[in-house]
């Protein structure tokens, strides 16, 4: 009787404890899979925000944007590994790849054309910051057990960017079905258009990055040629940008900032120089009058020089009260000068292409002759005249600037597109540069490729009066893929931040 008792009591246990197994162990704040409305605004978010801090902490400093008054090294050339781009990259492509498998063989998903737009962008960042890198083999470690990926050539990566966004363009002009998430332009069938205009903005961008290398022109003139099947940005409203929120915790990335590190950096004296010497009313945009000049009665914007010693630095000017902090638009919660309210924490972007930068490109495009479509002023003054406009536009009405374009800032001597062929290129590249401000490492990647405008390395500097043009690999790599690293490191040169990368040299 006794055993048979247990027995019962024994069943009667298993069956309540496997009752429920499946949902009792089953934790619903983990997901196992996530649908592709959530991997896109999730990668977004990442790599837009990435790229604000890529801008923040090296971007605006090697083409002095920016300079620093304390912990200068980063300003002084004295790098080390810098694994932002590579770790932020390499880790959001395995959602792309997450979002290719849902979308299957379906190419008529909006998820798989803007998908492959993302994917182009992201490795060129890697490709550009850092030259050969894991891109045919990336990410395969689950389905093809490709562990230790091969690195591709610079050109090769560039071949299949081409291609895909080429190819982005082309399926999306059929594209049709639910589309969520996009964070860029909003989702839904109104913004397949704007993803096209930015795939095939973006061959631009890469076709005019190839051109030191190989000849772009018919490949420019083709897209031209045919704005029905290629359409490309026709105004500030195609911006590719991720616009901020006022709420936490979806605001700009440097609103919470220590003020004590965001006051590192300050306003670049090159930067401060230049846009003074234009009479550019956006360096009001850019920088803040000195604390000092301000209490004195007379307001001046003044920046620092890059590369110099944290000693030099720190007295520079009389100290830090006599140099400009970074501009009101992109500060943090407590980074305000005595008197002065909060600033507006959904002011600024995550930037990845603009509609002034489009134009600048057709600009030395049309210069160069590379493409016979329109003339090189009018893309050169539509460009200018369109990053104006998007400051007035992102900059709050209450911060009161004034930073409207003069009437007579297209006319001067040092502004007007006029001259040889090459101060023509250089006034473009100039332009072109004010107008990349805070996107990523966009102005260091194409100054690489032209030289313009002049980078003269700090007084400090500790890379021999060299500005770096590439990243080292992450040091990981010599122990994760040390034998596929090493075939980079033969075929591209010695891993260090002066090897030029095949399509700059």
């Amino acid at each position: 009787m006794k055993n048979i008792i247990l027995g019962i009591l024994s069943v009667l246990l298993f069956t309540s404890c496997t009752k429920n197994f499946r949902e009792i162990n089953t934790d619903r704040n983990n997901p196992t899979a996530v649908t592709s409305d959530l991997l896109l605004s999730g990668i977004i978010s990442s790599t837009l925000n990435n790229q604000v801090g890529e801008a923040w902490s090296i971007g605006n400093l090697v083409v002095q944007y920016n300079a620093k008054i304390q912990f200068v090294n980063e300003d002084r050339y004295g790098w080390a590994e810098l694994n932002s781009i590579w770790n932020n990259v390499y880790g959001n492509y395995r959602n792309l790849q997450n979002i290719f498998t849902q979308v299957g063989s379906n190419t008529a998903s909006p998820y798989y054309g803007v998908s492959l737009i993302l994917k182009s962008w992201m490795f060129s960042l890697v490709a550009d910051a850092y030259g050969d890198a894991p891109y045919s083999q990336a990410g395969k470690g689950k389905t093809d057990a490709a562990y230790q990926p091969v690195y591709d050539k610079q050109e090769d990566i560039y071949s299949g960017i081409l291609a895909d966004l080429k190819k982005a363009n082309e399926v999306l002009a059929t594209a049709s079905g639910p589309f969520s998430g996009d964070l860029i332009y909003g989702g839904g069938p109104s913004a397949i258009i704007k993803w096209r205009r930015l795939a095939n903005s973006l061959r631009l961008r890469y076709l005019m990055r190839l051109s030191k290398q190989k000849s772009v022109s018919a490949e420019l003139q083709a897209i031209l040629n045919d704005p029905i099947n290629n359409p490309i940005f026709t105004g500030n409203s195609d911006n590719a940008e991720l616009k901020y929120l006022a709420a936490a915790p979806n605001q700009w990335p440097l609103y919470g900032s220590r003020v004590g590190s965001f006051d590192e950096i300050r306003l670049s004296k090159t930067f401060s120089d230049r846009l003074t010497a234009l009479n550019d009313p956006r360096i009001r945009v850019f920088g803040r009058p000195t604390q000092n000049s301000v209490t004195s009665g007379t307001p001046v914007i003044q920046g620092i020089p890059n590369g110099l010693s944290d000693v030099a630095a720190l007295a520079f000017n009389g100290g830090p009260q006599n140099v400009s902090r970074v501009g009101y638009t992109f500060a943090c919660l407590v980074c305000n000068d005595p008197g002065q309210a909060a600033p507006i924490p959904d002011a600024p972007r995550g930037i990845l292409m603009t509609y002034a930068e489009l134009q600048f490109i057709l600009a030395e495009a049309r210069q160069r002759n590379f493409i016979t479509t329109g003339t090189a002023s009018t893309y050169y003054n539509q460009g200018i005249a369109a990053n104006f406009s998007y400051w007035q536009s992102v900059v709050p009405a209450a911060y009161n600037l004034q930073i409207a374009m003069p009437t007579v800032y297209l006319t001067q001597p040092a502004v007007e597109l006029t001259g040889t062929n090459t101060e023509m290129l250089g006034k473009i590249a100039l332009q072109k540069w004010i107008a990349l401000y805070f996107n990523g490492l966009e102005a260091w990647f194409d100054w690489k490729r032209t030289g313009l405008p002049e980078i003269i390395p700090g007084p400090g500097n500790l890379n021999n009066n060299l500005v770096p043009v590439r990243f080292i690999y992450p040091i990981s790599e010599q122990a994760l893929n040390a034998a596929n690293r090493a075939a980079a490191v033969q075929r591209q040169g010695a891993d260090n931040i002066n090897t030029r990368t095949w399509i700059a040299k």
